[in-house]
């Protein structure tokens, strides 16, 4: 992506941290000149070098699947909190619109899961997204209902080879600017674009 410097989230963590809280992502893939991009959760491995692995599951029905098996080239886009940018909230309001977002790219060769490491990842993927309840379900390969319905789905995981995080967030306006943007997007109803203001802060 175009990645200016003003932008560009240099260190690992960061954008580390931005996949574990924004999972649920878009997978593309690109076979016979034709892509095809998957919405799917997935869940990060920080330990091996030099940004982590991810992992996650399709449809076995998926044709995307195919691609996985072939160790195809992908591109896992993370998407966080954006919003629009009124020039009034500057100081001089003789500018134009933008656009304030924070993304972060993971780049990598695919490898489909074997048996062991699928159910490891629905246990890792279940916990992740369970914690928070009361009264947590528990994932519990041993059940036969759940063994039934294992050969429907495909995991993969992809060791990332690169890794770009942008967080376009008013970097490149003076910070008088920069504090009007925060006023606006603090005061406003909606949730997400005071979840940028929070990221500008």
């Amino acid at each position: 992506m175009y990645l200016p410097k003003a932008f560009a989230v240099e260190d690992t963590v960061r954008p580390q941290d931005f996949m574990e809280q924004y999972n649920f992502a878009i997978l593309v893939t690109q076979r016979d000149g034709e892509l095809m991009a998957s919405h799917i959760p997935l869940v990060l491995d920080r330990s091996p070098a030099p940004y982590g692995i991810l992992r996650g599951h399709l449809a076995i029905g998926d044709p995307q699947v195919k691609d996985l098996e072939a160790g195809a080239q992908a591109i896992v886009v993370f998407q966080g909190p954006h919003a629009y940018v009124s020039p009034s909230w500057y100081v001089e309001p003789q500018n134009v619109p933008t656009w304030n977002y924070a993304v972060v790219h993971a780049y990598g060769v695919s490898k489909i899961l074997e048996r062991v490491a699928l159910i490891a990842l629905l246990k890792d993927l279940t916990a992740k997204h369970e914690r928070g309840f009361g009264r947590p379900w528990d994932f519990d390969p041993g059940e036969s209902w759940i063994q039934k319905l294992l050969p429907a789905i495909a995991g993969f995981e992809i060791r990332i080879d690169k890794l770009q995080g942008k967080f376009k967030l008013n970097q490149n306006r003076a910070a008088n600017d920069r504090a009007g943007v925060i006023e606006k997007l603090s005061a406003s109803d909606d949730a997400t674009e005071r979840a940028v203001a929070s990221l500008l802060k």
